[in-house]
């Protein structure tokens, strides 16, 4: 297999086969990697959530920093969430269930409605003609300017900044995963209701030990900072520069993953905020992969390797792009759109 891995490399470029083959050395999970990570993550905030019940004693003004920091840890617990989901994280299916449900409690996210909903948004990221699940609300040009004047104001507005990654994030975290989709099985709509429970009792014991006031503070910012990144790294990862989009019949799997999914190559901090999943690129191709493999992966081959990164920097230019234009292959910007129906305007009234 490595020889053939060897030539491929040589090549710049691989088969189904191929790719294939080298993912799977990666596909494998790693009991000493996991628990490691479940022990800085975990471990971390459970250690915060202690130091901002002492840090009330002296001032809020000390708790809110360790609240925003837990936050930021709250992402790479999600994305252990997300890898339990996959059935990545470990091998024993039955324990990346547990610690999915237990991370679940801490994200707000019902374990298995959410592993559902993400399957449909794998299968079918970068189609155009199967949008809608699991996905950030995407039009085309052609079906905005033939959107009614309503449309077209909920949309414009469900892509403001402060709407996309403040308050979107609280209100799909807090309200709308306590609610399972019509769509969904028993099973999946069941374990809404579970998990409602769970963060029930958990919600009720915070508020016994911190009291409400303290409690809500707290836990208000550590939702509204992990969503906020949580969502914008979401929105990179399939708002980008480059991003590709195809109709049904045209749509390619291997394509939609390599290049319909970032690299985001964030500095190495933030990638451990992050759980690695910049690598968003791999994870796409192999969703069996575990984040702790994502960067090797990615590292293993040139085919990878010659994805273009979206840097830290280069990311912040994802806002401007709202709408998908068919014609130039690319995302556009309103003012962009109102830019060239004025010229078409003024080359018809010429």
């Amino acid at each position: 297999m490595f020889d053939d891995l060897q030539a491929a490399s040589d090549r710049g470029t691989a088969s189904v086969a191929e790719w294939k083959a080298i993912v799977a050395t990666y596909q494998q999970p790693s009991t000493p990697r996991a628990v490691w990570q479940l022990v800085n993550t975990f471990g971390l905030y459970l250690l915060l959530w202690v130091l901002m019940y002492f840090s009330l004693r002296v001032s809020f003004w000390l708790t809110f920093p360790l609240a925003v920091l837990a936050g930021g840890i709250l992402v790479r617990i999600f994305i252990i969430f997300h890898d339990c989901g996959h059935g990545s994280f470990l091998k024993s299916r039955r324990v990346n269930d547990i610690i999915g449900f237990v991370a679940g409690m801490f994200t707000f996210t019902p374990y298995y409605h959410w592993r559902w909903e993400h399957s449909l948004h794998h299968a079918t990221s970068g189609d155009l003609d199967r949008r809608g699940t699991g996905d950030v609300w995407t039009l085309t040009v052609e079906e905005y300017l033939k959107s009614s004047g309503w449309t077209r104001f909920a949309y414009r507005l469900s892509r403001n900044p402060v709407i996309l990654f403040m308050i979107a994030p609280a209100f799909l975290f807090i309200v709308r995963e306590r609610f399972p989709s019509p769509r969904a099985n028993a099973r999946e709509k069941h374990s809404v209701w579970w998990m409602n429970l769970a963060i029930l009792g958990m919600v009720c014991g915070l508020i016994a030990l911190f009291g409400w006031k303290a409690y809500l503070f707290i836990q208000l910012t550590i939702s509204m900072v992990g969503g906020a990144a949580g969502v914008w790294m979401f929105y990179v990862q399939h708002q980008f520069d480059g991003v590709y989009w195809e109709r049904g019949e045209e749509w390619d799997y291997t394509t939609a993953a390599l290049h319909g999914s970032s690299f985001y190559k964030l500095p190495k901090i933030l990638q451990w905020f992050s759980g690695n999943i910049g690598f968003h690129h791999i994870h796409h191709l192999s969703p069996r992969i575990p984040n702790y493999n994502l960067e090797r992966c990615h590292n293993a081959h040139q085919l990878f390797r010659e994805v273009p990164p979206v840097t830290l920097l280069a990311s912040f230019r994802s806002v401007t792009f709202h709408l998908w234009d068919e014609e130039s292959r690319k995302l556009i910007s309103f003012r962009q759109l109102k830019r060239r129906r004025k010229s078409e305007a003024e080359r018809q009234a010429a």
